[in-house]
């Protein structure tokens, strides 16, 4: 009986090895061209498209002194620029979103089924199919090379998905914190304030977390409505490090792009139990 007992331990014990050895595999697989990134972003630019190892022949910072100021501008100016349009985007999808959804979710107005029907068609637009229309309307109120267009549509609810998702959450507030909230002469503004607001929190973070990181990795839109150096944002700005012709700046753009994952990674690693529990608890899942 023993013997077999601890042989049943032996086969469980080789069996989880094994199962750590092919995903520490997996992981690797993974992680290669990050720390190919992370490496690169240290060799001479002329080893950078030439050396595919991990381990570099030589070593320097040049990539970084050169990649700060290579735009004639410090990087940081593309930092502050992204880090306004992301925070203003939070900002406006907070609000609005959480609005919108509060007013599908509770109040009773005419058109709100179909109100609810556009949000949900809305979601599965391509934003491809609106940049055409939008940009002749922020040209005519002469609005390119601004922040405005990538500002302005997050504080009007265009973000769909958000809104759905905290419709969804919103159902599963039972309707009598309402009742009580209105029986004491709260009216919709007031229990949407001091009532589903404070219990909205799951969601309000989940919205800040995605936002922050589509908006931050966001290239299309500020490619299209930004068009001096000066405004780029930090995607933008990565873009134009490198010349199509020769491929010269490689190096420095790996250096700055490992420098602008950083916030990317420092608000995941912060917030990731607040996004565990915001999917889990919203109609995400």
């Amino acid at each position: 009986m023993s013997t077999a007992l601890g042989r049943g331990r032996r086969v469980r014990r080789f069996r989880g090895v094994v199962r750590h050895l092919v995903l520490l595999a997996f992981l690797l697989v993974m992680l290669y061209p990050v720390l190919w990134m992370i490496v690169s972003s240290f060799r001479p630019n002329h080893l950078v498209l030439t050396e595919t190892g991990l381990i570099p022949s030589e070593l320097t910072l040049e990539n970084y002194r050169q990649g700060w100021n290579a735009l004639n501008k410090p990087f940081s100016t593309f930092f502050i620029n992204s880090f306004i349009v992301t925070i203003g985007s939070i900002i406006g999808n907070l609000t609005s979103c959480s609005m919108a959804a509060y007013a599908l979710a509770r109040l009773n107005f005419t058109g709100k089924r179909l109100y609810l029907a556009i949000t949900l068609v809305s979601v599965m637009l391509p934003i491809h199919v609106l940049v055409i229309p939008q940009y002749v309307m922020f040209a005519k109120v002469g609005m390119l090379n601004t922040f405005y267009p990538l500002l302005l549509p997050k504080f009007l609810a265009t973000d769909a998905f958000f809104t759905f998702l905290m419709v969804q959450f919103i159902r599963t507030i039972p309707r009598e914190l309402d009742e009580a909230a209105s029986i004491d002469g709260a009216g919709p503004f007031r229990i949407f304030w001091s009532v589903i607001l404070p219990l909205m929190r799951s969601a309000l973070a989940t919205t800040t977390i995605f936002t922050f990181i589509w908006t931050w990795n966001d290239f299309f839109l500020p490619l299209i409505y930004l068009t001096s150096t000066p405004q780029y944002t930090v995607s933008v700005a990565l873009n134009s490090l490198v010349n199509d012709q020769t491929q010269q700046g490689t190096g420095m753009l790996l250096a700055m792009s490992l420098l602008s994952v950083l916030p990317v990674l420092t608000v995941f690693a912060v917030a990731q139990r607040h996004l565990v529990r915001g999917i889990a608890t919203t109609g995400l899942k």
